[in-house]
């Protein structure tokens, strides 16, 4: 059974950076791997609250929330 890895980023440069190192890191065959683009899917901003998610670009896997450097704090999408 895979991982599910959710990629939260908001589409900065830090951010997109990030989602290329994620995306080519993980392996496809052991995690699910969905980016969300929070500036795209504004909806989705308080999803990425309760899981934890404070700032982005973050990843989370398996419900644990890793913080990657620092773009934008969350509160700032909404």
């Amino acid at each position: 059974m895979k991982t599910k890895a959710q990629f939260y980023h908001a589409g900065c440069p830090v951010c997109v950076s990030a989602e290329q190192s994620v995306a080519n890191s993980l392996d496809p065959t052991r995690f699910d791997i969905e980016i969300v683009h929070l500036g795209e899917a504004k909806q989705r901003v308080s999803e990425a609250e309760q899981l934890g998610v404070k700032s982005v670009p973050a990843l989370v896997l398996g419900g644990q929330v890793f913080h990657i450097n620092h773009g934008a704090d969350l509160s700032a999408l909404k």
